[in-house]
């Protein structure tokens, strides 16, 4: 990735070619108030991640400290807080009905990704009017736009892609805390939360890619949907 990317033209392929309803959103973990760019407003609601995501999505930069973060399990995985003890028992989720035992709640809890705790604040903006580094990008879209991004992703090199997810904390963990710990973009499938609170549609998915690829994605991206092979 160049170290100053035009922003506003790769938004613009990425809409164009995966007809997105609403921009790329990018987030920047930021672990310093220093790092948050001058005239960006805190928010002044609270809300959870993924409306904050939807509210980037929508044309809306801001940031939000731990205190302005509803959800306890998004605010843990983004590093902002430490683990509650129902998400470290398991108990929050075995209560939601999602699993059989609390076992079963607990041994998913200790797999979702998260960031150390060292986070003063989350900082969004929709892509095309980012005036910071991004941590990642974040987008949502159909199926058939994933599909793009998907072949967009191995048209240099091939192999194939292993998302990771567990139909929880997927705006956060999913597409925000593990695509910045691994290095590799995570397609999600969303998860209740999300799709009941951030506005996720029921028909879209969530992927995040880490900042230092997307250049690379929007480059090639019209390519692989205009290609001899793709439906049209």
């Amino acid at each position: 990735m160049k170290s100053n990317p035009d922003f506003a033209a790769i938004s613009a392929v990425l809409k164009e070619n995966l007809e997105l309803s609403g921009s790329p959103v990018a987030v920047k973990i930021v672990t310093a108030p220093e790092q948050i760019p001058t005239g960006v407003p805190e928010i002044e609601e609270t809300i959870r991640h993924c409306r904050m995501i939807s509210l980037a999505r929508e044309g809306k930069v801001f940031y939000a400290t731990d205190a302005k973060h509803q959800c306890n399990g998004g605010a843990w995985a983004l590093g902002l807080r430490a683990k509650g003890e129902t998400l470290r028992s398991g108990e929050f989720y075995y209560k939601l009905g999602k699993y059989e035992s609390l076992s079963s709640s607990r041994r998913t809890m200790d797999s979702v990704p998260s960031l150390p705790q060292e986070t003063y604040a989350t900082l969004y903006a929709p892509l095309e009017k980012a005036e910071f580094a991004p941590s990642v990008v974040l987008i949502f879209a159909k199926p058939k736009a994933m599909l793009k991004l998907a072949q967009t992703v191995l048209y240099q090199l091939g192999g194939r892609i292993y998302p990771q997810f567990s139909g929880i904390q997927s705006v956060c963990s999913d597409a925000t805390a593990h695509v910045l710990l691994s290095g590799k973009p995570n397609f999600s499938l969303g998860c209740d939360g999300s799709r009941r609170f951030s506005g996720i549609a029921d028909e879209e998915m969530v992927v995040g890619f880490p900042v230092e690829m997307i250049e690379e994605i929007a480059k090639h991206l019209s390519t692989v949907v205009n290609a001899a092979g793709s439906k049209k």
